[in-house]
């Protein structure tokens, strides 16, 4: 009996790195962006009875964690991207947009 181990020779797409390089970077470059806006998410609560408007707690929430969804959207991605799962890759790297988006549309309905 004769045993091959196969070798896992894929070939890499130069192209596809340099895209998901650009995509950390700005993932990066909006987690900085996210810090600022986490450091002023308390002020939801300035206006009497935001204390109480779940809306307002989701925005929050959705806001203050926008910096850490940044920052582990890359490196889901990455590993991802890794494994060989190229489309779920570039999904975990458009988390961040559709987190953001979310959170300014929540916090677009807190009366201010």
């Amino acid at each position: 009996m004769k045993t091959v181990l196969k070798s896992d020779r894929r070939t890499i797409d130069t192209r596809q790195v340099l895209l998901m390089v650009l995509a950390t970077g700005a993932c990066l470059g909006l987690a900085v962006l996210g810090g600022v806006l986490a450091i002023f998410t308390p002020l939801v609560f300035d206006r009497s009875g935001n204390l109480m408007n779940p809306v307002a707690w989701l925005g929050f929430a959705f806001a203050a964690l926008f910096w850490v969804v940044c920052l582990l959207a890359p490196l889901a991605g990455w590993i991802l991207w890794r494994k060989g799962e190229t489309p779920l890759a570039w999904a975990a790297m458009a988390i961040p947009l559709a987190w953001g988006a979310a959170a300014l549309t929540l916090l677009r309905f807190v009366p201010t």
